[in-house]
């Protein structure tokens, strides 16, 4: 693309120089008198004016077009990212929730675990006291 712009310009920049250099050619050669040349020149730069003010404005419609084309594109990106970050951010939370779930439930199973295990400690701690003062009213 930017090639294509290059050689665009090359041509409309040598074809207005073209342009002027056989203006000015054609009209140092021709037999006219020193009014009609001015007169001749005036109306050749007048339209040389013409093509350059019509070349500029070309060139601001088209930078104009980029720029516009670039906007939009940038916005689609950012709306994509968002997108996308949100799709993330959505799969953490359901990945968190997950988590903290299993963690609950493995939490509760030994949180049993535990209240049954000091369950028993505390059965065998009271039958060995229990064995212990049977055995030492049964010595004394």
């Amino acid at each position: 693309m930017a090639e294509d712009n290059g050689l665009g310009k090359g041509l409309i920049v040598g074809f207005l120089t073209g342009t002027i250099v056989g203006s000015v050619i054609a009209l140092l050669y021709a037999p006219k008198s020193g009014k009609e040349f001015r007169d001749d020149l005036k109306v050749r730069s007048d339209d040389l004016l013409n093509d350059a003010e019509n070349y500029i404005e070309k060139a601001k419609d088209k930078a104009n077009e980029l720029i516009n084309e670039g906007k939009k594109k940038s916005e689609e990106l950012v709306d994509d990212a968002k997108q996308k970050a949100d799709k993330l951010l959505a799969e953490a939370q359901t990945i968190l929730k997950d988590a903290k779930k299993k963690t609950d439930e493995y939490v509760d199973v030994s949180k049993s675990k535990i209240e049954e295990k000091s369950s028993k400690l505390k059965n065998a701690v009271k039958a060995g006291l229990d064995t212990y003062k049977s055995e030492s009213k049964e010595e004394a």
